[in-house]
């Protein structure tokens, strides 16, 4: 994963030894210029690279399945479960419609998501970007193309150093063509959330489609197939932010990957000479497995850097050289910087050097029950609860405005010039712009009413006659609709002064209604 070296075996059959030097090293930095070095990362096996498995198919099954998923809202709806309808400024999401006037519904979700993050940074470290961030998921998808058509990291350093050949150049076609796909598959399943995806699939593929999609489609493809495939860890390391940000949201219990070198100190390839000459060995070998399976390129035995992004395949890596050595798991863990204070203390008693003898049996090979092992309580926290507290009721709040939001809202607005107009028989009329928004996928029926002017007639600007009760509208669904109306006082009820009253709308089949208080204004000397 970094120079051209092939693996190597240590002196013992059990632990294998890769000839490796970390690309991204926290001891020897490189200049902000330097030419890239390509990294090789050999495959890892273990739990934490089945959970990334696991990670990588749901969040790919997420976001290319979503648009296909249908949601029955009538027949004067969309039947796709999400979808951002740019055309009729929606967005839905299963049962929930979000209006334009309702955006702080989406500002809320953004609030959220930050303050997870905030939440899983601060509590676990960089779990977001080790395993569900979009790039780590792309890069992983592109490493599985690679190995299966290139081979694992020999393999693949050795087609890499060799000259141009047929060969060569199938497997390079192969691998950018599928790269390439992927990058199509991804910008494709990315338009359908703006519109009916059958329909948008037939026009694209029958070249019907808007130009804006073509464009967006060549975009992504683009940007997937240029940051997931050829740039991969100088996203992570130079254009991402988040690398920069996190050294503020961790702290001493902050879960994060760690390399225990208060166990695996002085690390040596050659124990058995070294025990029979009496010295001091730590349980690392020396076999480089964490820095080979490192998709960033750093030895994580130099201790927490920029480039890590937890992914953990070194603690998988490691696990399994411990399990051939018959060692005790976790030489590299995920662990709270305060445990590791608390075990390397005990590991250097008052003396400045690493006495693996403190911290083992000597008898029985074991860790003593003095090591502190990082559980659950280790990053339980008021931080981690205040954030979580707060997640919860941004949360809450939102489900109880959606649960009580009206699905018929008014809005009202009196006309400013004029005011009012005097006619022929003494009566003053006052203009009003009324909508009628009907937040529902289903036509209504809703009568419009005054409350608190005695006296007083409605009609619209659009004709019909003046009456003094309620008049009957019909909503359609999912729209708002524009009135212009007038109301009319006559000279013998006309105030003294300016008049405030309501204008209503309800709905008699629910007894739902919604009402707008305005004012009725009057001729200077009536006051």
């Amino acid at each position: 994963m970094t120079t051209q070296n092939s693996d190597t075996l240590a002196d013992t059959p059990d632990a294998q030894t890769y000839d490796v030097e970390a690309v991204n090293s926290a001891t020897r930095r490189q200049p902000l210029y330097a030419p890239r070095k390509k990294i090789f990362p050999r495959r890892a096996s273990g739990q934490f690279r089945r959970f990334k498995w696991l990670v990588m198919l749901v969040t790919l099954t997420i976001y290319y399945v979503t648009p296909w998923i249908r949601w029955d809202r009538g027949p004067f709806a969309p039947d796709q479960a999400v979808l951002v309808d740019l055309a009729n400024k929606r967005f839905y999401f299963f049962f929930i419609e979000i209006w334009p006037q309702e955006f702080y519904y989406v500002a809320g979700m953004l609030v959220m998501a930050g303050i997870g993050l905030f939440l899983v940074t601060s509590t676990v470290g960089r779990a977001w970007c080790g395993y569900a961030c979009p790039q780590t998921v792309w890069v992983d998808l592109y490493l599985v193309v690679e190995r299966a058509i290139e081979g694992d990291r020999n393999a693949r350093m050795k087609l890499d150093a060799g000259p141009w050949s047929a060969n060569k150049l199938m497997k390079r076609v192969a691998k950018h063509g599928i790269w390439l796909l992927i990058g199509v598959l991804t910008g494709g399943a990315w338009i359908f959330y703006f519109a009916d995806a059958p329909t948008l699939l037939h026009d694209v593929v029958t070249l019907h489609a808007p130009f804006v999609a073509y464009a967006t489609i060549a975009l992504l493809t683009a940007t997937t197939y240029t940051f997931g495939g050829l740039l991969r860890e100088q996203v992570c390391t130079y254009m991402c932010p988040w690398p920069r940000i996190q050294g503020a949201m961790l702290d001493e219990h902050s879960l994060t990957v760690t390399y225990n070198d208060w166990r695996g100190e002085p690390r040596t390839r050659h124990a058995k000479k070294a025990i029979a000459e009496g010295k001091p060995v730590g349980d690392c070998v020396d076999c480089n497995a964490c820095v080979v399976v490192c998709p960033m390129g750093i030895d994580i035995r130099d201790g927490q850097q920029l480039e890590c992004i937890t992914c953990a395949l070194c603690i998988d890596a490691c696990d399994d050289v411990m399990t051939r050595l018959g060692k005790e798991r976790g030489l590299i863990s995920y662990a709270t910087l305060n445990d590791y204070n608390r075990n390397m203390a005990l590991a250097m008693g008052t003396g400045k050097v690493i006495q693996p003898s403190r911290v083992r049996d000597q008898l029985t090979g074991r860790l003593v029950d003095a090591v502190k092992r990082t559980d659950w309580r280790s990053i339980v926290r008021p931080r981690s609860l205040v954030y979580l507290l707060v997640l919860v009721l941004i949360g809450l709040g939102m489900l109880t405005a959606l649960a009580l939001r009206s699905p018929l809202s008014l809005n009202v607005l009196h006309d400013r010039n004029p005011l009012y107009v005097e006619l022929r028989d003494g009566a003053v009329r006052n203009g009003y712009d009324v909508k009628v928004l009907n937040m529902t996928p289903q036509p209504r029926q809703v009568v419009l009413r005054l409350e608190g002017l005695p006296g007083a007639t409605l009609s619209f600007a659009d004709g019909g006659s003046e009456t003094a009760g309620p008049i009957p509208v019909t909503l359609e669904p999912d729209k708002v609709l524009p009135l212009r109306l007038y109301i009319r006082v006559g000279h013998e009820a006309l105030p003294s002064s300016p008049v405030p009253f309501r204008i209503v709308v309800e709905d008699p089949a629910t007894g739902l209604d919604r009402s707008v208080e305005s004012t009725f204004e009057v001729p200077e000397q009536r006051r």
